[in-house]
């Protein structure tokens, strides 16, 4: 579920409307450059969505390249996990320490599946990686194949150099991240039990976020999560003959308590996180927005400031709990009165309110015991994290090498990733993607899914630096 960081894509969309510069003629590949290529459209190839048991496909694909390069069957672990019926993997891999300096091991996340894509919408073939204008297209180019492509060719490229690190490091793929989360579930339980890391770093969020003209605006790492519950709300009636009407109508009913959750606005929540991230925002956002985001950094009960942030949907869900109405059914035939109505309601919910208190905030909003309220999803609520001081150090230097002096911004996301169930056990977990991407090139479970060539090559140091910072 990489999610792009939409405040910032806000911002740079305002920021500037030309296209960007076509890409001058490459140089041929280096050796790293094609492996990683090799990697990335070996994966996108093979699909992962659910329906299709593909991922102990892409497993052995990855423990094949993993085994080719050096790694051990000892450094290996593959673990089998039913999801909805279906068999899917997770795979852990070990990059051991060769003198160990006493500090705990760094665990780095990704996922294997990917949203399904149907062949027929898209403009090229989804499960095959196509190069045209600039870009890389194909499900899973971003989200978050990029990722896993990362992480092993960063992995590969440090055991073919010899190079052993001060400390074990771990890459931790889950196999079911956009459904069920079973894998990640299990293997959150396995990490605290067997390898208890320092903290975790994820590759499914984050990034570089670019302007539309390609200028590099902020390095964003992911430092928290809303959490995500799902609602469905029934009502039901003995129903009859239409000819019959009712004074009392589980469709008329059911809709008006879907519109009193329409009318009704949470609190408005403001932590440290956020307003230091609308604070930061808001100074290369023009005109009202970025006004309206600096008032609400200095004073989060400015009326004004909210209401503007509000109104806009790339920065709505930044200012508190948002619950909204997703899916609708009712009735049974035309000529009959509806014997029951069930609407769905997706809430993504401010860290620390909790679902339980959401559920009791939309039942008292709507006032009808009629209406019945079942919750859909395992709730997974997990706390901010503090980005740890030697991460930041480490990424400081990175991204200076990248982009000299580009601001590092933590930020939450209104989305999820594997990262809630590390945070909810209690390690620190910061998502900091290698990824540069353009507000227009943002296609993450949508048609076209892409990623600039430039980006992809650019980025393959990200992962390769960081871990010798960390762990040298």
């Amino acid at each position: 579920m990489s999610k792009p960081f939409t405040a910032l894509a806000l911002a740079a969309a305002l920021l500037a409307t030309t296209a960007p510069a076509s890409a001058e003629a490459r140089a041929p590949l280096t050796a790293e450059q094609q492996q990683a290529y090799d990697i990335y459209r070996d994966i996108i190839a093979i699909r992962t969505a659910r329906g299709q048991a593909k991922t102990p496909e892409m497993v052995a694909y990855l423990v094949s390249r993993l085994k080719q390069a050096g790694f051990a069957d000892a450094d290996i672990t593959v673990s089998d996990y039913d999801s909805a019926g279906e068999r899917v993997q997770g795979l852990i891999v070990r990059l051991a320490a060769a003198r160990p300096d006493g500090r705990k091991p760094i665990v780095m996340l990704g996922h294997m599946d990917v949203v399904d894509a149907l062949e027929q919408d898209w403009v090229l073939p989804p499960f095959t990686l196509t190069e045209k204008d600039g870009f890389f297209f194909g499900r899973g180019t971003t989200d978050n194949k990029y990722g896993i492509a990362s992480l092993v060719h960063t992995f590969i490229r440090l055991k073919q150099e010899g190079w052993t690190p001060r400390r074990d490091l771990y890459l931790v793929f889950s196999g079911d991240e956009e459904t069920g989360m079973i894998s990640t579930r299990a293997q959150a339980e396995y990490v605290a039990r067997t390898i208890d890391p320092a903290y975790v770093l994820n590759s499914d969020a984050g990034g570089i976020t670019l302007a539309p003209d390609s200028k590099p605006l902020a390095m964003a790492v992911q430092a928290a999560e809303k959490t995500f519950a799902t609602f469905e709300l029934t009502v039901t009636n003995p129903g009859g003959h239409s000819s019959r009407p009712r004074a009392d109508n589980a469709i008329y009913e059911l809709s008006d308590a879907i519109q009193k959750i329409a009318a009704y606005k949470f609190p408005v929540q403001a932590s440290p996180l956020t307003r230091s991230f609308l604070g930061a925002l808001g100074q290369i956002t023009p005109g009202e927005t970025g006004a309206a985001m600096r008032a609400f950094a200095a004073d989060p009960t400015d009326a004004s400031a909210i209401a503007v942030l509000r109104a806009n949907p790339e920065t709505v869900g930044t200012l508190g709990t948002t619950c909204v109405a997703t899916m609708l059914r009712g009735g049974h035939a035309e000529n009959a009165l509806p014997q029951s109505a069930t609407a769905t309601v997706n809430c993504r919910i401010f860290p620390g309110e909790g679902a339980a208190a959401t559920e009791a905030t939309l039942k008292q909003v709507i006032g009808n015991d009629k209406v019945q309220f079942k919750l859909l999803t395992d709730v997974t609520e997990s706390p901010e994290s503090a980005v740890p001081a030697e991460v930041s150090a480490a990424l400081r230097k990175v991204i200076d090498a990248r982009y000299p002096g580009l601001p590092i911004q933590p930020y939450m996301e209104s989305g999820g990733t594997d990262g809630m169930h590390y945070r909810a056990r209690g390690y620190a977990t910061v998502a900091i993607s290698g990824a540069a991407s353009r507000p227009q090139d943002m296609y993450a479970h949508g048609l076209n899914e892409r990623l600039s060539v430039d980006a992809f090559y650019g980025g393959l140091d990200h992962w390769y630096r960081i871990l010798k910072e960390l762990a040298g």
